[in-house]
């Protein structure tokens, strides 16, 4: 399956698994932009690194419904399935759907996974989340975040120049 095709695909399953939930749309489509960003110049599979930034939190509304939470270990656990579900009405490939798949299981805790695909979107992730999550953080908290978490020489450049405005 081509890459459009796919991304294609699973953009527009993932709109409708979330339905009328912008607030998860949005952070797909920007998880998207900066997982492509970064594998832009670290490289590794497109496929898989734009499927896992689309689906990524697909298991979010099973999570809720579920767990009443959408903490990262119910969303490991939920998520899978539902990708899996996506990747094949979509046409995905087995390798792409299974690579993609484990990097759901494992996008909050970083326990089970180091493939490139997977670093890519964590970090993507993670130029997503900071604002959210360090909002009052001062400029040594975020610099001491960005040191401790990103995983891609991309994706920490990144946060530099996002979060502390610094170049090259």
């Amino acid at each position: 399956m081509n890459e459009t095709a796919l991304t294609n695909g699973c953009l527009k399953e993932m709109k409708a698994h979330f339905g009328a939930d912008r607030k998860r749309i949005d952070h797909a489509l920007k998880v998207l932009d900066y997982a492509r960003a970064i594998q832009a110049v670290e490289g590794g599979d497109t496929r898989v690194v734009t499927a896992a930034a689309i689906l990524h939190d697909v298991g979010i509304p099973a999570s809720e419904a579920k767990y009443g939470s959408i903490d990262g270990p119910y969303q490991e656990e939920e998520g899978p399935p539902i990708a899996r579900e996506i990747l094949k009405r979509v046409g995905a490939d087995d390798a792409v759907t299974d690579h993609v798949c484990d990097i759901i299981a494992d996008h909050h805790s970083a326990k089970f996974m180091d493939t490139l695909e997977f670093r890519i979107l964590w970090d993507a992730d993670w130029l997503v989340n900071i604002p959210n999550w360090y909002r009052d953080a001062d400029e040594g908290k975020i610099r001491a975040v960005v040191r401790k978490v990103f995983k891609t020489g991309r994706g920490r450049a990144m946060a530099r120049e996002i979060f502390l405005g610094e170049r090259g």
